[in-house]
C-alpha cells in the first residue's frame, strides 16, 4: 500500500507532458478492421487531456491489424513480408483515421514511424526529440509507431509497449497512460481465476508483481502483461508513473484525467532522472558486457562510485571507446550500464588489475576509471 494519501492526484498535478500508448485491440475487431467509433472517441479524450494545458504524445499499434483487415485475411500472418506489407497498408489507414477524427478540432496529426537504431544512435535519438519539441510548438499530435515495414527485430520480438516507454523517457513525461483491453493488473488471470483481483496501486515492480504476469497475448497484439510491465519498469525506474487501463471502456481517459481510481498506478521509483541518464540506462543497447566482483558492485550500485579496472573479473563483446556497456554482478545479473572509457581489447588487458600493477609492467592508463559516475546509471 503507499504511504501517500492522494498518489494519483499528486501525479496528475505534475503531467504536463504525457504519453499515451493505445493498443490493437483497442482500436480494432478481432478480425483487424479498425473501429472508427473508438478512434473517434479516443481522438475526442485526447484532445480533451490537450484542452486542459498537457502536452500529448500518441504511440499507436494497429498498422499491421489495420493491414490485415484493409487486405481481408481473416488473421495475422505468421510470415514477414505479409506482416510488413500488412502495416504498410495499414499504416496510412491508421493515421487517416486519426487525421479525419481531429479535423473537427483544427489538429494536424504527425506521423512518426521509429525504429530501435532511432532511440540508440544518440544523434537520431536528439533528432526524434527536438521533432516531437517542435511539433508541440505547432499545436499538432504526434502519433507514433513502429516502423514494421523494414524493423525485422521488432515484428518478431517487441511491441509499442517497449515504444512508449522509450519515448516517455525520452521526453521526460511525468505519466505514461498504457491503453490496453483489460483493467489493469490483477492478482491472476481474470479469465482463469474468478477470484482475481484488480491490484490498484504497485508501489514497486519486484518478483513479486512480475510473477502475476501471464505469458498471454491477443490475437492481433504483440504484447502481454509481461510486456506491459516491463515497459512500465522502464518509466517507473526514470521517475515517471504508469497508469494502465482498459481502452475497451467508454470514456477511460476521461476517467484518468480525472483522478478516479480506475486501473493500475504504478508509483515513480525515485526522482525523475534526467534525460541523458535515461537514454544510458533504458534505451540504448549495450554493446558488451563487464562482469564485476561483489566489491565492485557495492561500490558502483551502493556507492555511488566509478567503476575502476580492478574490480573487472570479465570482458564480453566487440565494444568501443564511449560504447554502452552492462554491468553484471558475481551471478551474471545487469545491475548498471554505462559508456567505456575503454574498447573491449584494451579493457581486457587491464581489466582485475590495480594502476599500480599496471605501472610495474611498464602499462599506462589513459583514464583511471573503466566507467566514470557522471556515465553511469544504476538500473536494477
Amino acid at each position: 500500500m503507499s504511504t501517500d494519501p492522494n498518489p494519483r492526484q499528486r501525479i496528475l498535478r505534475a503531467a504536463t507532458t504525457v504519453v499515451v500508448k493505445v493498443g490493437t485491440n483497442v482500436l480494432a475487431d478481432a478480425a483487424g478492421v479498425l473501429d472508427r467509433h473508438r478512434i473517434q472517441s479516443l481522438a475526442d479524450q485526447v484532445q480533451r487531456v490537450r484542452v486542459g494545458g498537457r502536452r500529448v504524445a500518441l504511440v499507436t499499434s494497429g498498422a499491421i491489424g489495420a493491414g490485415v483487415g484493409k487486405l481481408k485475411l481473416g488473421s495475422r500472418p505468421t510470415d514477414l513480408p505479409h506482416l510488413q506489407a500488412c502495416a504498410a497498408v495499414g499504416q496510412a489507414a491508421l493515421m487517416q483515421l486519426y487525421q479525419e477524427s481531429l479535423n473537427r478540432y483544427g489538429v494536424m496529426t504527425a506521423q512518426l514511424l521509429l525504429t530501435a537504431g532511432d532511440f540508440d544512435n544518440r544523434a537520431r535519438y536528439l533528432n526524434v526529440r527536438n521533432t516531437i519539441a517542435t511539433l508541440f510548438e505547432y499545436g499538432a499530435l504526434p502519433v507514433i509507431n513502429e516502423n514494421d515495414t523494414v524493423s525485422v527485430a521488432e515484428i518478431k520480438f517487441g511491441d509499442n509497449d517497449q515504444l512508449a516507454a522509450m519515448t516517455a523517457n525520452l521526453l521526460q513525461a511525468p505519466l505514461l497512460v498504457l491503453l490496453t483491453n483489460v483493467d489493469g493488473l490483477y492478482s491472476a488471470d481474470p479469465r482463469e481465476d474468478p477470484t482475481a483481483k484488480l491490484v490498484r496501486t504497485v508501489e514497486a515492480i519486484d518478483a513479486g508483481v512480475t510473477g502475476l504476469a501471464g505469458a498471454t497475448k491477443s490475437q492481433l497484439g504483440t504484447g502481454g502483461m509481461r510486456s506491459k510491465l516491463k515497459a512500465a519498469r522502464i518509466a517507473t525506474s526514470a521517475g515517471g508513473a504508469v497508469i494502465m487501463a482498459n481502452g475497451s471502456l467508454d470514456g477511460i481517459l476521461d476517467r484518468v484525467f480525472a483522478g478516479e481510481e480506475v486501473g493500475t498506478l504504478f508509483l515513480p521509483q525515485g526522482d525523475a532522472m534526467p534525460a541523458w541518464k535515461r537514454w544510458l540506462g533504458y534505451t540504448a543497447q549495450p554493446r558488451g558486457e563487464l562482469l564485476l566482483d561483489a566489491g565492485a558492485v557495492r561500490a558502483v550500485a551502493e556507492q555511488g562510485k566509478s567503476l575502476l579496472p580492478v574490480g573487472v573479473r570479465g570482458v564480453r563483446g566487440d565494444f568501443g571507446k564511449g560504447d554502452v556497456v552492462s554491468l553484471l554482478d558475481p551471478a551474471g545479473r545487469e545491475f548498471a550500464r554505462g559508456l567505456s572509457n575503454y574498447a573491449a581489447a584494451e579493457a581486457t588487458r587491464i581489466a582485475g588489475r590495480t594502476t599500480d600493477a599496471l605501472a610495474r609492467d611498464g602499462g599506462t592508463l589513459q583514464y583511471a576509471e573503466l566507467i566514470h559516475r557522471d556515465n553511469l546509471v544504476v538500473v536494477g
